[in-house]
């Protein structure tokens, strides 16, 4: 029996899906392919992704291919509540609530996996992870799993490194169609989104910094320069730091960005960004938002801490009165601010990475027994065929290589 808020809710959560289902036209060509094929016939699929309506209409799509699904969200605060009561009332089995306690959350997760899956998509890894932990005699039965991150393929790649990975996991986030698009076009634009939403306040003219430039740090800087503001970034690679000087950004430590900013935007995977060393040099009115996968990059334990008081600013934004007289302000508390403040990506470009998502799932069914164990790109046939397939859909067409020409690059 599935786990909600409100069934009541359904309703709302249906002509959510319904919207995102009209804005997402790859996903569902690949639904009216899949209940023709059935590539899931028999097969139990556990999906550990944001419980929103982008999700809810993958989770549609998968069951239409014949897959008996169970899923949960991927984050305490991203769920909305009306989208898991429709998947619900629906017939999905699906364990998910907003604001769930961490406990709640683990136990969400449980229920997902202790039906005994076969394929496993995950974003961020903590269904992999609990599997592991709570459910390692249900490993051997896992065909493959499919990740949505670039933090939940780190966690498989050290798994992968350690030789403890035991099925084979597809890298949906490392395909062209999936990171160049979702990471930079789709972060970029929701981040902003979910900022711009519950603040209520402008961009333009901000001096805004930016810590990390991947590809959604880069996303999240252009969009913001696009906004008006003066943009800073922070970085430890050289290169990326490079790349991001010339594409016009200042870049700096954050012990000399910290006094600058108006806005903080971290984004780059890892702990620790913004700490007990910066609080101290921040503005007073300085917002502090994350748009990594966990909910580590903005200190929160140590800014608990160090601060006198903190209080409820506004819906989904905590003030922190500090020692020196200033207040700073959390969004979101420290977690995803483009999905716990925000509906995410948006559907067009969902529609990219979520077709990535239902093929490689696809692509370990029929290659079930097959793949060794460890990490697997996406194929490259899927990739482009993703590409293809959505240029059709926005009316564009490109050239074709001749004969001559693939002879003369050596493809024939």
């Amino acid at each position: 029996m599935s786990t909600v808020r409100d069934i009541t809710l359904a309703p709302s959560g249906e002509r959510k899906i319904a919207w995102v289902e009209a804005n997402m036209p790859l996903l569902r060509s690949i639904a009216a392919e899949f209940e023709q094929t059935k590539p899931f016939a028999g097969l139990r699929i556990a999906l550990s992704v944001h419980m929103e309506a982008k999700t809810a209409y993958l989770c549609r799509v998968l069951a239409l291919g014949g897959a008996e699904m169970h899923v949960t969200g991927c984050n305490p605060l991203s769920t909305q509540d009306d989208v898991a009561a429709a998947v619900a009332a629906g017939g999905i089995d699906v364990h998910a609530t907003h604001g769930c306690t961490e406990e709640e959350y683990t136990a969400y997760l449980d229920r997902a996996l202790e039906v005994g899956p076969h394929i496993i998509i995950d974003d961020g890894g903590d269904l992999v992870a609990r599997l592991y932990q709570r459910f390692p005699e249900l490993i051997d039965g896992v065909v493959g799993s499919c990740e949505e991150t670039t933090t939940g393929i780190r966690r498989l790649r050290q798994m992968d490194r350690a030789g403890t990975l035991r099925f084979p996991a597809v890298m949906v986030n490392d395909a062209d169609c999936k990171h160049l698009f979702d990471n930079r076009y789709g972060t970029g634009q929701s981040v902003w989104d979910g900022i711009v939403r519950t603040t209520n306040l402008i961009v333009a003219g901000k001096d805004v910094v930016v810590a990390g430039y991947g590809w959604c740090g880069k996303g999240v800087a252009m969009r913001a320069k696009g906004l008006g503001a003066r943009v800073i970034v922070t970085e430890t690679d050289p290169v990326r730091a490079i790349e991001a000087v010339m594409d016009g950004f200042r870049v700096m430590p954050m012990a000399e960005a910290a006094p600058l900013g108006d806005i903080f935007v971290t984004v780059t995977g890892d702990c620790g960004i913004l700490t007990r060393e910066h609080f101290p040099l921040l503005k007073d009115g300085a917002i502090l938002c994350n748009a990594g996968h966990f909910n580590v990059e903005v200190a929160m334990d140590e800014l608990g801490e160090y601060a006198e008081s903190s209080f409820d600013a506004r819906q989904n934004i905590r003030g922190w009165r500090l020692p020196n007289g200033r207040t700073v302000y959390v969004l979101a508390e420290g977690r995803l601010v483009n999905l716990a403040s925000g509906d995410g990506h948006p559907a067009e470009i969902m529609d990219m990475s979520f077709a990535i998502q239902a093929l490689s799932a696809q692509f370990l069914a029929r290659n079930r027994g097959r793949l060794k164990p460890g990490v697997v790109p996406v194929p490259r046939e899927i990739d482009l065929a993703v590409a293809r397939r959505k240029l059709e859909t926005l009316g564009v067409s490109i050239d074709t290589l001749s004969a001559e020409q693939k002879a003369y690059l050596g493809m024939e």
